[in-house]
């Protein structure tokens, strides 16, 4: 199987090197088009398809990179790898401002912004004299290599597919990394990305810029291609067709953008040669057809083409042989020192949380001692999901402090929470489907190493990737997933769903674990064994704080039990006692237990 995928890429590199040999100008010109569409469809695979955000202005970004080279090698006689740096830095800056002033814009607003930038950033260039106003700028000098001067259309080819290919594989890389995975973790949510110590809006950040570098790279071969720039082809217009590339290829594929921008090019070409023909001249039917067609390809193939290349390639494509596990690393992941047995770990002090005027939990205190499990009960609407959420940071508290490990975390944010050692899992399960197992557990561990974006898509960050997932492996041995690492998280059922969150929380080598509704959708041999599972945990010094409706699995399971009605504290203290408790039976266990 390696051998023939290697013949194949090795038959695909030598077609491309031999492109311009055989082909005609006009076939190699629009090549280079749909290159340079590719690199910017690329970044939007990464910032939609990926990390959910949707844009409409990345034509902006292919403009002011375009215009700051041209600019540079015009008006100041620069060289063109001059205007590549100064390209790359003005694209990121302006990336920066409009992600800081637009980026915390939740579903169609952040949209309809990208809208408002892309129309005002394209009326900017017609409105400056120093960049030809709505003449633009001509007389841009080609790049030139040595002595070569790359300004035929063939010798432009190498140049552009070869920064498309780099790209590409710098996409890649980054994807199959740590930052890479917490990317793919933002469309879980920014309470997921928290709960493992990631920073959602930063992640945002990160990836709005890069998709707006890949547009930048886009422009500065555009503008040094072309040898002209103006306004028109970086207005809002364009944002929507680099989109549609994306979007036909496949928004969730990388291979997707080269093929969209392929299919929109090539299809625009073709219906603006014949349909002229057909239609006698009638002005824009090139439009209505290409919308057309594109809709009908929306509706057989949401996934764009890319959906039937992979449909095909599991039918025809032999059993892939099971991929090998990971052998420990030199140097394994650091691990916290667990407090002594009895320390407090966790104190809430007259805890408080209103909306509005309803009292969702009132002045509720209790200490958590290292090395034991704490369960916290109650009947529906007791206020525990609220409690749990005040603990880990999720929400504010209204008044009262939060004590771990002797430090007031009163008010701090749910990722800085989690870096602390504080972990948790979710009453509704929260795992990113398409991901592996592997992945989902590793993305656990995401707070105990520091690559970043760039150093993953140079690939320098291959030790600390295999530390990440020897340690993820290792998780899933300890829960009984081991040999399921390389299966996607979504084929597993519910309950196994929930085990795989633990694993995710072990990852992160928490001093206090969390967990909300563990036992919920297992079997009876299900929870026997997480019973298991958590009291091995405990005796290896970990903290368990439990919030459970299965009071049979409870009561086998805690050291100790919190009972809360109504948002307060109605009584604490050993399983067998709080059974007894005349308060308890009457609010939770419905009379005499």
């Amino acid at each position: 199987m390696k051998s023939t995928s290697r013949i194949f890429w090795l038959a695909l590199l030598l077609v491309m090197l031999a492109a311009p040999l055989v082909l005609g100008t006009f076939t190699v010109s629009l090549l280079n088009e749909i290159g340079i569409g590719a690199l910017v469809a690329l970044g939007l695979v990464l910032l939609t398809g990926v990390g959910g955000a949707t844009s409409f202005g990345q034509a902006a970004f292919v403009g002011i990179a375009a215009y700051a080279s041209a600019w540079l090698t015009t008006s100041q006689g620069m060289s063109p790898w001059l205007g590549l740096p100064f390209a790359l830095v003005l694209t990121g800056v302006s990336a920066w401002v409009i992600g800081v002033l637009t980026l915390r814009l939740g579903g169609h607003f952040l949209a309809l912004s990208t809208i408002a930038w892309g129309l005002s950033i394209s009326m900017l260039f017609g409105t400056m004299e120093s960049l030809g106003r709505h003449t633009g700028l001509s007389g841009i000098p080609p790049v030139a290599v040595g002595g070569w001067s790359l300004l035929e259309p063939q010798a432009m080819y190498y140049l552009i597919w070869s920064v498309v290919l780099l790209a590409c594989l710098f996409s890649r890389n980054l994807l199959d990394s740590r930052p890479g995975r917490a990317i793919r973790g933002l469309r879980g949510g920014s309470v997921l990305l928290a709960s493992v110590g990631a920073d959602a809006y930063h992640l945002r950040m990160s990836l709005f810029v890069t998709a707006a570098l890949l547009a930048g790279l886009a422009g500065w071969l555009y503008a040094h291609m072309s040898r002209y720039v103006s306004p028109s082809p970086f207005n809002v217009h364009a944002s929507i067709e680099y989109l549609l590339m994306a979007v036909a290829g496949g928004v969730g594929s990388l291979a997707g953008a080269l093929v969209g921008s392929a299919l929109v090019l090539a299809l625009k070409n073709a219906l603006q040669d014949w349909l002229p023909l057909i239609t006698h001249g009638l002005g824009q039917m090139d439009a209505v057809v290409f919308a057309a067609l594109f809709i009908a390809l929306l509706h057989f193939a949401r996934g764009g083409v890319m959906s039937f290349v992979r449909r095909g390639l599991r039918r025809w494509r032999p059993a892939v042989a099971a991929r090998p596990r990971l052998t420990a690393p030199a140097h394994p992941l650091p691990r916290r020192t667990l407090p002594a047995k009895g320390t407090p770990v966790l104190s809430v002090q007259q805890a408080v949380r209103r909306f509005g005027g309803l009292v969702a939990v009132n002045q509720v205190s209790f200490d958590v001692g290292a090395g034991e499990i704490l369960g916290l009960i109650g009947p529906n609407g007791a206020g525990k999901s609220t409690m749990f959420n005040l603990l880990t940071g999720t929400i504010p508290m209204s008044a009262g402090h939060v004590r771990f490990l002797g430090r007031d975390i009163t008010g701090l944010p749910q990722r800085e929470v989690a870096r602390l050692g504080l972990a948790r899992t979710f009453q509704h399960v929260k795992l990113r489907p398409r991901m592996t197992l592997l992945d989902n557990v590793a993305l656990g561990a995401h707070a105990r190493t520091r690559p970043s974006m760039l150093r993953a898509g140079l690939r320098l960050d291959r030790e600390e990737e295999h530390r990440i997932l020897y340690e993820a492996q290792c998780q899933l041995d300890r829960i009984g997933l081991g040999d399921s690492a390389h299966e996607l998280a979504g084929n597993l059922p519910l309950g196994t769903q929930r085990v795989l969150e633990i694993a995710r929380a072990l990852a992160a080598d928490p001093v206090l674990l969390v967990l909300d509704e563990p036992a919920a959708g297992l079997r009876r041999n299900e929870k026997i064994v997480l019973g298991e599972l958590l009291r091995k945990l405990r005796d290896e010094g970990l903290t368990i704080l439990i919030v459970e409706h299965d009071m049979e699995f409870v009561m086998k399971l805690v050291d100790r039990l919190v009972v809360m009605n109504f948002g307060s504290k109605l009584t604490e203290g050993l399983p067998a006692d709080v059974r007894r408790d005349e308060r308890v039976q009457a609010a939770y266990l419905g009379g005499t237990a």
